[in-house]
């Protein structure tokens, strides 16, 4: 077959393959089946057609050629006369002692001269009429009393045998193959219908028994399915059981025993990585707990020393104000990291209504105040925007957004906060966008934006400033806790955070 042709045949009738290992192990077995059936029963037929072939062979050659010799005396044959008693009373010529439906002809240098059949019901008449192709088939019989199979026009299928006569004549007998073509399709008919039977029957009881087979490996299957589900990502992670139950000295048991181990390290592993995520949150907490005084004790003292009355040196006065500065930025990383460790230990925010629309009137009110070079916009529905969560910690996702706005693009960059309530099947979910046409967020940092201590390379303005890289994943954390979520979608000239929160009334996320 071309390849134009396959393509047409695959495009135009596509065959529906089984998917499951199940189905293609039950439908395997199902084809050499059929193939061993059709093997069997192609080799039946075969043999059974020889045997009752060479069967009919025999009966030619015990018939010989007393009806064609007969047929020369006969008065339709043209031949001369015979008494009646030759014929058995019969003016055509001696039937005696021969089968019905019985084939006779004589042959004179290749032309037929007498021709006949034995009455039976499928032919009452003795006298048959031959074309010129039935001629033509008799004439090119060899003369070796080997039987071959021709069909008469008039009579059907015959296995005909030809003996050279006494008178320099050919004399060819036959047999009607009917009865051997009846007794094969009989059996066609009944292989068909066994191997039929046999073939559901298999099919059926090969699928239950596949089905039964498998059914650790459908375990396996089911669980892994199950694990692919869970969040792995951080926290603690409880796998579902093990499988179990599965012959290990099996393909399918040790597949099974395998995945189960696998599974056991995978827990084991999931175990240590999550005390030692929580030894690090107590960590952090505790130190971030701990520094706090000695932070605000050397940020008082440096304070207290720019305030005394008396000359200071330039150089020590200079030094003081970095150590006050410092010391605030410390603090404010301290609180960063302490909020952080909170929120990762699960500690609940407050659970209110929230006026948003409020926070961020006020949130781009000092925006404004910090960021004068930049313009600010609002865009804000009609109605206030209700949320329901923790007012302070809210509060401050809108002042870290609007912040990393104003530090990170140039003078003259436009800032546009919108906030708008989207109806959905459990209610209004609340979509917060900050969006400024700066030169965008580096493509290298985008995967990690929201992750902690994250800073890019070259910063998206040449002013100085800038905090440690943990605004944006307060912002992730504290949208997080309140069942939320944050995007972000950056390419140069359009930048935009996206904060999606639940309906007012939702359960946030644990």
């Amino acid at each position: 077959m071309s390849g134009r042709c396959r393509a047409w045949w695959s495009g135009r009738l596509p065959l529906p393959l089984p998917r499951t290992l199940r189905a293609r192990l039950t439908l395997g077995l199902v084809v050499l089946l059929a193939l061993s059936c059709a093997a069997v029963g192609v080799a039946a037929v075969v043999e059974l057609n020889g045997f009752l072939t060479g069967r009919l062979d025999q009966q030619l050659q015990q018939t010989g050629t007393g009806f064609p010799q007969s047929l020369e005396h006969g008065t339709a044959g043209g031949g001369r006369n015979t008494k009646p008693s030759d014929h058995d009373g019969d003016e055509h010529g001696d039937t005696r002692r021969q089968a019905a439906a019985t084939f006779g002809a004589r042959l004179v240098a290749g032309r037929i001269t007498n021709a006949a059949v034995v009455p039976s019901d499928a032919h009452p008449g003795f006298a048959v009429t031959l074309t010129a192709a039935d001629r033509a088939a008799l004439a090119a019989l060899p003369a070796d009393g080997a039987g071959h199979t021709v069909r008469l026009s008039e009579l059907g299928g015959y296995r005909l045998a030809a003996w050279p006569g006494r008178d320099g004549d050919v004399l060819v007998t036959g047999l009607p193959t009917e009865p051997v073509r009846a007794t094969v399709h009989r059996l066609e008919l009944v292989a068909g219908g066994v191997f039929g039977l046999a073939l559901l029957t298999a099919g059926v009881t090969g699928a239950l028994w596949v089905r039964w087979s498998l059914r650790p490996l459908s375990r396996v299957a089911a669980t892994a399915t199950r694990v692919s589900e869970l969040p792995l990502a951080s926290g603690e992670v409880a796998l579902p059981p093990r499988t179990g139950g599965a012959d290990p000295r099996g393909e399918v048991g040790r597949v099974a025993a395998a995945f189960d181990r696998m599974l056991h390290h995978v827990e084991d592993a999931l175990t240590k990585r999550h005390a030692g995520e929580e030894r690090l949150r107590s960590f952090a907490a505790d130190a971030s707990h701990e520094l706090r005084t000695p932070v605000a004790s050397v940020r008082g003292h440096a304070e207290l020393a720019l305030l005394h009355p008396g000359p200071v040196p330039p150089e020590v006065a200079r030094a003081l104000e970095r150590i006050a500065a410092e010391s605030a930025r410390m603090g404010e990383m301290v609180d960063e990291m302490l909020l952080l460790a909170r929120l990762d230990a699960g500690r609940p925010l407050e659970r209110r209504p929230v006026d948003l629309t409020r926070l961020v009137l006020d949130a781009v009110t000092d925006a404004r105040a910090a960021g004068p070079g930049r313009h600010w916009t609002m865009e804000l529905p009609e109605e206030p925007v209700t949320v329901t969560g923790d007012a302070h910690r809210l509060q401050q996702v809108l002042a870290n957004l609007l912040a990393n706005a104003r530090l990170h693009t140039p003078a003259g960059t436009e800032v546009t906060v919108s906030l708008a309530a989207l109806p959905d099947a459990g209610g209004a979910t609340t979509v917060l966008r900050v969006h400024d046409d700066g030169p965008g967020v580096p493509e290298e940092i985008r995967p990690g934006v929201f992750e902690r201590f994250t800073r890019a390379d070259r910063r998206r303005t040449d002013s100085s400033g800038g905090g440690a890289g943990l605004g944006l994943s307060i912002v992730a954390a504290v949208v997080r806790a309140h069942g939320g979520s944050v995007t972000l979608d950056s390419r140069p000239g359009a930048t935009t955070f996206t904060v999606r929160l639940p309906p007012e009334g939702a359960d946030a996320e644990t």
